[in-house]
């Protein structure tokens, strides 16, 4: 008796994207969250929904600006937006300018190493998204404008924090963001 199997044609007729998301959603649950297609996919992150609608229980705004050897590295609009899911994370930006919103049905902490998992990319002592610290040095973060030694990923996003993140040398006086104007 033969086999019923599906055609070839049809397996490679999956886009690469596509094929991606399916992978990553038989992951386990811990390890889904660190997976980059997580965000594209809409799946939670790190206990954050990709919800239809923006929350309006807490709904408080972050500044993030990375400099690696001076220049500023762009943070994105849109992330934390699904567009093919009709679906954003509580934390997400909208435009390209720094501004982290975060906009949650319930109160809770969020860190920064929960915007960088939903961003995808990676954070660490050493290293923020595209910007790297020598070998054997550390990045400098700045908090509300003081130094920060502890590990990034853990910095609590509270109503109106400035966060600065710095690869250099060189390293110039970090910028304060001062515009939160209706935010």
């Amino acid at each position: 008796m033969p086999v019923n199997r599906p055609p070839r044609r049809a397996a490679r007729a999956l886009s690469p994207a596509v094929a991606a998301v399916a992978a990553s959603a038989a992951l386990a649950p811990a390890a889904r969250a660190q997976s980059p297609f997580a965000a594209a996919a809409g799946l939670p992150i790190a206990g954050i929904a990709c919800d239809a609608m923006e929350g309006q229980r807490l709904h408080i705004h972050q500044h993030l600006t990375i400099l690696d050897r001076g220049k500023p590295v762009p943070i994105p609009p849109d992330v934390g937006q699904v567009p093919a899911r009709r679906c954003l994370y509580w934390v997400h930006t909208h435009t390209p300018d720094g501004i982290i919103h975060i906009e949650a049905p319930a109160e809770r902490a969020f860190t920064l190493g929960d915007f960088f998992q939903i961003w995808g990319q990676p954070l660490s002592r050493t290293r923020a998204g595209s910007a790297q610290a020598p070998k054997g040095k550390t990045l400098r973060v700045w908090v509300d404008g003081r130094a920060y030694t502890g590990d990034p990923t853990r910095i609590v996003l509270a109503r109106h924090t400035d966060v600065v993140i710095e690869a250099g040398p060189p390293f110039p006086t970090p910028p304060r963001f001062t515009a939160w104007g209706a935010l």
